[in-house]
């Protein structure tokens, strides 16, 4: 990784710096990406907004500070990378196959059997708040509203794994196109009529509890914060969190399963709502039946507790910093 970072800084400071400022820029990823850290939401740019407003592109860096920059609190590789890398290698059946093959209404019992008959993942692509309020039983959430293609590619660690979706109306074509440009080529079919055809059809369904942020504060009053999951990436919980909480990325959920307490009351929250109803679910579908969603996540927990400035260590960089924690306490409004 070092070493990257290394040809990175030189092909920048080299190359790519050299070039006229009014030369235009089109990054290949964006906010969000996996592919890199800090990265913006804009499509464009030029060579001297980047020397302005880049933070690593800043003039008197050397190669050291630049490689730390870069590398600290970078998250590993999703797994479907690699896998990626070999389809593009080795090949891959045609777009049109895959819809042509993926793009299957089945009926409520049709839907069952198939997941029965194949061993098929139900993924629900919903919005988290549809999600929370009724879905089938051991159904896992990841919304199209979201990142979508590249959460399904790191919480689901085999490509070939048969897939059955749960979609809004008219959008299972979109689940399809973007599972496919990450690999995942194996849908067996989607849910006719969505949800409500599987309550019509007398189905079972589930559901997850979700509170507010204020009444989180309440609950840890009761429960501890020990109860409390902040599944956000280590770089976000190191900047700030409540204090005394675990950190739990998404990321590596499924490696903390056996840390988990099957008896416990799990509270979980992330930066804004998204990736804590994924874990909640994935916490449901292996058995844990007592977890609650924070709704609004982190920002809506800054915008109701107060602060205290403690120090902590980054499990990163190992560098001693100050950061803030939210603090629970009895004046609390």
């Amino acid at each position: 990784m070092a070493d990257l970072a290394g040809h990175l800084f030189d092909s920048l400071r080299n190359k790519l710096m050299t070039l006229p400022d009014e030369v235009t820029v089109y990054p290949a990823h964006g906010a969000g990406s996996a592919c890199g850290k800090n990265m913006s939401k804009e499509t464009v740019s030029t060579i001297g907004a980047q020397k302005v407003n880049n933070y690593a592109l800043r003039s008197n860096m050397t190669k050291a500070e630049f490689i730390y920059e870069v590398t600290d609190g970078l998250m590993a590789p999703p797994k479907y990378f690699p896998e990626n890398v070999r389809l593009n290698k080795e090949g891959y059946t045609s777009f049109d196959e895959v819809m042509k093959r993926s793009a299957q209404a089945l009926s409520p019992r049709a839907f069952e059997e198939a997941v029965n008959a194949t061993g098929a993942l139900m993924l629900d692509v919903r919005t988290e708040g549809e999600f929370c309020q009724g879905f089938i039983p051991n159904a896992i959430f990841i919304g199209l509203g979201g990142q979508f293609a590249p959460w399904v590619g790191a919480l689901v660690a085999d490509v070939n794994q048969p897939l059955t979706l749960i979609v809004p109306e008219g959008q299972a074509e979109e689940a399809i196109t973007r599972l496919s440009r990450v690999g995942f080529d194996n849908v067996v079919g989607y849910l006719e009529g969505g949800i409500a055809a599987w309550k019509n059809a007398g189905m079972e369904v589930d559901t997850i509890e979700s509170i507010t942020a204020e009444e989180l504060v309440e609950k840890i009053k009761h429960f501890g914060p020990s109860h409390v999951l902040d599944v956000r990436k280590p770089s976000e919980f190191a900047a700030e969190h409540i204090k005394d909480v675990q950190s739990v990325p998404l990321d590596f959920i499924n490696e903390y399963m056996g840390d988990f307490d099957r008896s416990k009351k799990y509270f979980i929250h992330c930066a804004g709502g998204y990736r804590s109803m994924i874990a909640a679910s994935i916490l449901k579908a292996r058995g844990f039946e007592d977890v609650v969603d924070v709704k609004g996540g982190f920002k809506a927990i800054q915008e109701s507790a107060k602060f205290e400035t403690t120090d902590y260590v980054c499990p990163n960089t190992l560098k001693r910093q100050k950061d803030k924690e939210v603090s629970v306490s009895d004046d609390f409004s």
